[in-house]
């Protein structure tokens, strides 16, 4: 097979499909976030065709964004539309969208040669109707045993309430996902399809909890974010809507983004945000800095159009609830502060997912930014374990980066607003700026949360 513009794992992906095909027609490719699966499906699906094993094609994807994606990869690799209009080669719909098509709709799959695509497999559940979800129930009952070929994608192949994936097949008695064709970030970063990750968590060596009752307060100091949030009543989500934690990692953020758009002027920073009213505290502390912002939610008018116009204009962020966080194509973005309260793996691996994609020889690092909570950490650290072993290295450095080539030692270094470094050993944390926060005014006692100014970060380097 040749065909121009095909990756190495594109291009063996597909012959393994194509063999696949002989003898079966369901085939799943686990390929990391950013390394090219739609592009990989419209050139199988141009095999197919030019074979003459199939005559139409549909793709199911789990959002607006993903689907015009499609559309718009399938249209410039076949040469043909994928708008289900009249003389296109097939259609492209969400998984949403399932539910509302009619039989004739369905009765393609009889009459025709069909090859259906999904994306994003693991949103779809259920090898049977008992344990399967709405979107599993319609591939189960209206597609599988009907198409001529499936091709099944997914860059986190996993579901967090650990239900089987439709179409999926698994070990016995294991229970192992079987996946046709790999292609983990391990490979994409030694390929040079994919960025490596630097992976910031931020901490605080002193966090003050100001316990106020009726008649006295108390005072606990913390060592650590961890500590606070393990041995007291303050939850992650307070951390999130904390203004000095939030000008904190937003500030890093910034001053990361102003050193890569030195040598990539375009590049641009993802802020993902809890809710729709944590996406506007989180624009009011951006223009605060009088940083240039878009804020896209599903209340936001026009949001397809807006993540559009950014994925192509200079603006430098794009503050985003549930909008960005899986399938949307953006390759300037480099950097993202997370700030959701989700704290799932296949979320927050989906997120990173959205900085990985390489544009050049020279665009070999994405940067993520996040607060120092047990959970995120435990998911860097299985992301350093999917890199190259001497690529990977967890330590506590100074937030510059050295000098392309040198790595940094083990040593503790502390963050100052200022952005001044100074060794933790030597500072003093006595007389450090406080900000109160209060996170629970409606009922006694009430709590206010202080943070020393001397953060620290952990940084998962990837060199």
């Amino acid at each position: 097979m040749t065909m121009p513009g095909l990756r190495t794992w594109q291009r063996w992906c597909i012959e393994a499909a194509l063999a696949h095909f002989v003898t079966t027609p369901h085939f799943l490719c686990q390929a990391t976030p950013g390394a090219g699966k739609t592009h990989l499906a419209a050139a199988l699906a141009r095999c197919l065709f030019e074979r003459n094993k199939i005559d139409l094609v549909l793709c199911f994807a789990p959002s607006c964004q993903v689907v015009d994606g499609f559309r718009t990869t399938f249209a410039d690799v076949l040469d043909k539309r994928l708008d289900g209009l009249v003389g296109a080669v097939g259609g492209a719909y969400t998984y949403q969208a399932m539910e509302h098509r009619d039989d004739t709709f369905w009765q393609l799959l009889d009459e025709y040669r069909v090859f259906v695509v999904f994306d994003e497999i693991h949103h779809c559940a259920g090898h049977d109707p008992l344990l399967s979800n709405a979107w599993g129930q319609q591939i189960l009952q209206r597609i599988q045993d009907r198409a001529a070929y499936t091709l099944a994608l997914s860059g986190t192949p996993w579901r967090s309430d650990n239900l089987a994936i439709a179409l999926a097949r698994y070990s016995s008695p294991g229970g192992e996902l079987i996946c046709d064709y790999r292609y983990g970030l391990q490979e994409a970063i030694t390929d040079g399809v994919c960025r490596s990750p630097r992976i910031v968590l931020l901490d605080n060596q002193k966090v003050q909890l100001t316990e106020a009752l009726e008649t006295e307060s108390t005072v606990k100091l913390f060592p650590s974010i961890a500590a606070l949030l393990g041995e007291s009543p303050i939850t992650y989500e307070d951390l999130l809507r904390h203004d000095d934690v939030m000008r904190q990692i937003l500030g890093l953020g910034c001053e990361r983004l102003d050193e890569v758009r030195r040598s990539k002027p375009n590049a641009a920073g993802l802020v993902v945000a809890t809710d729709i009213e944590h996406a506007h505290q989180v624009a009011l502390a951006l223009e605060a800095r009088g940083e240039a912002y878009h804020v896209v939610t599903n209340r936001t008018p026009d949001a397809q159009q807006v993540i559009n116009a950014f994925r192509n204009d200079n603006c430098r962020w794009i503050i985003a609830v549930g909008m960005i966080s899986e399938g949307t194509d953006i390759p300037r973005l480099q950097v993202c502060c997370y700030l959701s309260r989700i704290r799932t793996e296949l979320h927050y691996r989906q997120v990173l997912g959205r900085i990985l994609r390489r544009t050049g020889e020279a665009d070999n690092q994405a940067w993520l930014f996040m607060l120092a909570e047990p959970t995120l950490q435990r998911f860097a650290e299985r992301i350093a374990e999917d890199l190259p072993d001497d690529l990977a290295v967890l330590s506590q450095v100074e937030l510059p980066s050295a000098p392309s080539g040198q790595k940094h030692g083990a040593a503790e270094f502390s963050y100052e607003p200022d952005g001044i470094l100074s060794n933790e050993a030597g500072a003093s944390a006595e007389g450090a700026l406080m900000y109160g926060y209060d996170c629970n005014t409606a009922v006694s006692p009430s709590y206010q949360v202080s943070f020393s100014h001397h953060y620290r970060q952990v940084l998962l380097d990837c060199f």
